[in-house]
């Protein structure tokens, strides 16, 4: 059991670091400034349906659109790139449509939470166990851990809020902005090679 607790705890933190809520604070901040709220309870649901349902069927859901798992991940860099210039420049490429449905699911469930990074790791994570003959149900946990840490952080965007402050938020936004654009160009890079010929 204690062997199980370790791989469940494993699991956990490395879905979280791949997720990395708390440093999308400061953008979710803003995105959340521009729509006029974010319905944290939605968002925790569209997200964590995105990570079970590539659990399930990403693989197979990737090919019958005849795209792959890297050309994927670059998709996703594109937009995550563009949110760090957003978050760095002050310029807005994202629609500020108030209250939209459609912000819920871009940016904010993806790429900014159930992302090509954690949809790619969820994946490999599970081919991972298939070939070891582990038990799948520790994946689904950890990912239900995480949601439920997710969804904490979106119900107190308002608390931190309030204690950084403007000029703290603004500091904080351009400095993770920077972080994200080099993110973007590290999954870039990574998925991008042998791309294009």
């Amino acid at each position: 059991m204690s062997f199980e607790l370790k791989e469940f705890l494993t699991l956990t933190f490395t879905l979280f670091a791949v997720i990395d809520v708390v440093g999308s604070v400061p953008m979710l901040i803003s995105i959340k400034q521009k729509m006029g709220g974010i319905n944290a309870w939605k968002v925790t649901l569209i997200s964590g349906g995105l990570m079970i349902l590539f659990f399930f069927i990403g693989k197979p859901f990737l090919n019958i659109l005849g795209v792959d798992i890297k050309s994927f991940a670059v998709a996703g860099s594109i937009v995550i790139f563009i949110l760090g210039l957003e978050m760095v420049l002050g310029i807005e490429f994202f629609k500020s449509d108030k209250g939209a449905p459609s912000g819920t699911v871009v940016p904010i469930a993806f790429p900014l939470i159930a992302g090509s990074g954690t949809l790619t790791t969820i994946m490999s994570l599970k081919a991972t166990f298939e070939k070891a003959d582990k038990n799948e149900l520790m994946i689904l946990l950890a990912i239900l851990a995480n949601l439920i840490f997710i969804y904490l952080v979106l119900r107190s965007l308002n608390v931190i809020e309030r204690a950084l402050g403007q000029n703290g938020l603004l500091a904080v936004r351009k400095f993770f902005g920077v972080i994200l654009l080099a993110i973007a160009v590290k999954i870039f890079a990574t998925n991008a090679s042998g791309m294009l010929r």
